[in-house]
């Protein structure tokens, strides 16, 4: 499994983050505390609180992933 911490700043943001994670297969998910949403919705990530950091989960390692959400990776 594979965990990323991102932060997803304005509607734009949240488009491009859904337009890379909608290409993979892999089960993904952006949690935050006990609430959590499939990574791949758009309605379901305007539900969450965008002001800090989301853990992202998916199901498997998959370097390219990693590599395209670059800018999205909070330090």
């Amino acid at each position: 499994m594979m965990r990323l911490n991102v932060r997803l700043r304005g509607q734009d943001a949240v488009r491009r983050f859904v337009g890379i994670t909608s290409r993979y297969g892999a089960d993904m998910e952006l949690a935050s505390g006990n609430y959590s949403v499939d990574a791949k919705s758009i309605l379901g990530i305007f539900s969450m609180d965008l002001n800090k950091p989301i853990e992202l989960r998916v199901s498997e390692e998959i370097d390219s992933l990693r590599h395209e959400l670059k800018d999205f990776i909070a330090a």
